[in-house]
């Protein structure tokens, strides 16, 4: 005789056994164009570059928030603005390029022409020609400038945001979130370069992932075995007093771990080998250059950036969304302008241990994809997060999936979760 089928508990709450989270939330378009409106487009900040990305005047970077396209500039006065990426015309993507310097943005359909603050400086033939056509006597190039969004900059990380009435960026992250940010960018910084990665996944399965300390040294073989992070190191989770952010700091020298600890609480792991060896064992030798002495930090910035410290490796990645099923990560490494040689070269070769195919996070988007190939069968069933409990907030270890279930409940705020999605 079967098994009765198991009877789930109502998602979106958190049961004795665990949070539960539908996997429908992965797959259903239903849920990603709630998400576009309601967070992306919503009352939040989004990441959408480094100050440092746009030195000169005339600079710009095309980027998303969320799936909507936008458009980083720096004006002739250094002010620094953010545009969607739309033509007030007839709507064509107005940037094409991923960065560059211009004078002014001139879209390619109509040549309507606006400047560096996105003001509409140029239409042709506006006045007709030889007194035929032309725009209305009421038309007015004042009212059809570029849609601008909220912009505000902190340490050099510029923040965006649709909403008027959003909170400031500062209440908005939260004291020990500015903190870790003034830790990171406590002077001024060097790009040393960027790439993407596209992942054929839901992007809250990353969101995941980057607040998820439970799977670090259980996936990544390269952290428990070289001993960059491991279960039994000292650390802790913390979040932000409204459970929207979260930071994964451990420090591997301020508490060594014996051999038969980690023995013991990895024996059944296959992703722990003590006697695996590196031909070239220079890319963990790194130099100690913050005083908490931390090997690493994960600073998870809700809806869309991490900040990433990895021995001696930065990182900035920030999320954009496609679909329910694809997105890709920007990621942007940078050092200190006043770097040495020897440390520029450090960073460099750690720069290796990130990215698609880094010898840490290559698991991360095979992890991603898998879960996506899986529950989209599925999605009325629901995944369980129970490690440390069912609760969000701060802890003083890292064997918890709390910080996931404090992504979660500001999910289910945002998107108003306990009444029906409309579909």
């Amino acid at each position: 005789m079967n098994a009765p089928m198991t009877q789930f508990a109502k998602p979106w709450v958190a049961n004795p056994d665990g949070y539960r989270v539908p996997y429908e939330v992965f797959t259903d378009q239903a849920y990603y164009d709630q998400e576009q409106e309601h967070i992306f487009r919503g009352e939040t900040w989004s990441f959408v570059g480094l100050d440092a990305e746009l030195p000169n005047k005339g600079d710009f970077k095309s980027t998303a928030i969320g799936d909507t396209p936008v458009i980083v500039t720096r004006d002739q006065t250094g002010q620094l603005h953010v545009f969607k990426n739309l033509c007030m015309h007839r709507g064509a993507l107005l940037v094409r390029e991923s960065r560059g310097n211009v004078k002014s943005f001139d879209c390619v359909y109509h040549q309507w022409s606006f400047d560096l603050t996105g003001a509409l400086r140029g239409v042709p033939m506006r006045r007709g020609v030889r007194g035929e056509g032309g725009m209305p006597p009421a038309f007015d190039m004042a009212n059809f400038g570029l849609d601008a969004l909220r912009v505000e900059v902190m340490n050099g990380l510029i923040f965006a945001s649709f909403s008027k009435t959003v909170e400031p960026l500062a209440d908005y992250l939260g004291e020990g979130i500015v903190a870790n940010i003034q830790r990171i960018f406590n002077r001024p910084i060097r790009i040393m370069g960027d790439y993407r990665q596209y992942i054929h996944g839901n992007w809250k399965l990353y969101a995941e992932n980057t607040r998820d300390p439970y799977h670090g040294s259980l996936l990544h073989l390269f952290h428990s075995t070289f001993g960059l992070y491991r279960a039994t190191q000292k650390g802790f989770t913390y979040m932000d007093p409204s459970n929207r952010h979260s930071l994964l700091k451990a420090t591997a020298s301020a508490a060594p771990t014996s051999a038969s600890e980690d023995q013991e609480v990895y024996k059944d792991v296959r992703s722990y080998n003590t006697e695996f060896r590196l031909q070239d064992a220079s890319i963990l030798a790194g130099r100690p250059e913050f005083e908490d002495r931390a090997s690493l930090v994960i600073n998870a910035i809700f809806p869309n950036l991490l900040i990433q410290q990895i021995a001696n490796c930065l990182a900035v990645r920030q999320s954009v969304t496609h679909a329910p099923n694809a997105f890709e990560i920007v990621w942007t490494l940078f050092g200190y302008a006043d770097d040495d040689e020897e440390m520029q070269m450090i960073r460099m070769k750690q720069s290796n241990l990130v990215g698609p195919a880094g010898l840490i996070s290559m698991e991360d988007g095979e992890a991603i994809e898998i879960v996506q190939d899986a529950v989209i069968r599925d999605g009325k069933k629901t995944s369980v997060l129970a490690m440390g409990g069912v609760h969000s907030g701060s802890v003083d270890h890292m064997i918890t999936e709390g910080t996931i279930i404090g992504f979660w409940e500001n999910y289910a705020r945002y998107l108003s979760l306990g009444r029906e999605l409309k579909k």
